[in-house]
């Protein structure tokens, strides 16, 4: 980790030379620049999160409810945080729904970070959440899915839009269960957002998502290593902030030309390993017996999620975090396919990201019941 952190020391300064700079907008791509950015900055900032985390004593303590077995920092995000946000502002002109985002996003990165410090309620975070959705619907960051010209258009596009943002936030940061997981998931899908823009030419939205790419793979040389546990966590700091950033952004593009139901496809292709996930842990929670309130849902802490069952089945951590890794890419790449689709194709990827969970759930069921 300390030859990672000189390289990443390295190559960011040699990016803050304005000679090089201007040698990347010009030559080699700005994308190319803002990924090493966020990449080396992210793995510089990631050790200084760790050291605050010690000072403050924000630890994740191991109990019967999580897998770890150390107390291990949290605050990885902010190094993501970080990054993120300096690579966009230092290299692009953000437009006025992007810094909506991130200002936001920033409110979202501050109450999280005062939870995983002090803890603070999961209603409170809702609310949180729900209120910094409804401000960015204010600001025209809003799903377009039925026409405006009838009454009942904008009421059910704002609430499928504070549905999505809401529920895609907090399966991300239920899927944080598991080394390199949530941070390696973001990843993928922000690759895959930035391949969809880039291919529908929609070049800030790609560099927003590159930006968040090379953070994520910054910080997982940290938090995914091999044959010692995580250095630092994310912390529901980065989570969060993952899962509201990334959610949001699939709202501000646009996904294919002219075919709502192909741009509705992509996204939930991307998003698909936490929608199933999300889905899943509710209604077998909800069948069981488990909860029978909004309030017991948010409190609920349980090993029913995707990663938990995974394990069980393969019987080791890291296979479980790449065996969903893998499901994740194979996802994305039909997204990735529906680029000039008809609308029927769109559906038929769907359906067949449904029947693949199918096969998932199956497995997982078999998992659940070797415990």
């Amino acid at each position: 980790l300390r030859t990672l952190w000189v390289s990443a020391l390295m190559v960011f300064l040699l990016l803050l030379i304005p000679t090089v700079r201007f040698y990347f907008f010009n030559s080699l791509g700005r994308w190319l620049y803002i990924f090493l950015f966020s990449l080396s900055l992210s793995a510089l900032l990631t050790p200084l999160a760790r050291l605050l985390a010690l000072k403050l004593n924000v630890m994740d303590v191991p109990d019967n409810r999580k897998i770890h077995e150390n107390s291990t920092p949290l605050l990885g995000g902010l190094g993501i945080i970080c990054s993120f946000s300096a690579a966009l502002m230092a290299n692009m002109i953000p437009e006025r729904e992007i810094i909506t985002l991130l200002y936001a996003g920033a409110i979202i990165a501050v109450v999280s970070f005062i939870d995983d410090w002090k803890g603070l309620s999961a209603k409170l975070k809702l609310w949180v959440q729900i209120c910094m959705v409804l401000i960015l619907i204010w600001n025209n960051i809003i799903l377009d899915l039925f026409p405006i010209r009838y009454w009942w258009g904008y009421p059910l596009n704002a609430l499928l839009t504070l549905i999505w943002i809401v529920g895609i936030t907090n399966a991300m940061n239920f899927i944080d269960g598991m080394d390199g997981l949530a941070a390696g998931l973001g990843a993928i899908i922000a690759l895959f957002l930035g391949l969809v823009a880039f291919q529908t030419n929609q070049h800030v939205l790609g560099w927003i998502a590159i930006a968040m790419l090379g953070s994520c793979l910054g910080f997982l040389p940290y938090n995914f290593r091999l044959k010692k546990p995580a250095a630092i966590f994310l912390g529901d700091t980065g989570s969060i902030f993952l899962g509201f950033i990334l959610s949001s952004l699939a709202i501000v593009g646009e996904w294919s030309d002219n075919n709502p139901i192909v741009s509705f496809s992509a996204p939930v292709l991307i998003f698909w390993v936490l929608i199933f996930d999300m889905t899943y842990i509710t209604i077998e929670r909800i069948m069981t017996g488990k909860v029978k309130s909004i309030k017991q849902w948010l409190d609920y802490v349980g090993k029913d999620h995707l990663h938990h069952r995974t394990h069980s089945l393969l019987g080791d951590k890291r296979k479980a975090v790449l065996f969903i890794y893998l499901l994740a890419i194979t996802l994305g790449i039909s997204a990735i396919a529906l680029r000039n689709a008809r609308p029927v194709d769109g559906v038929l990827l769907v359906i067949q990201a449904f029947l693949i969970t199918i096969v998932v759930s199956i497995l997982d069921y078999s998992g659940r019941h070797r415990e």
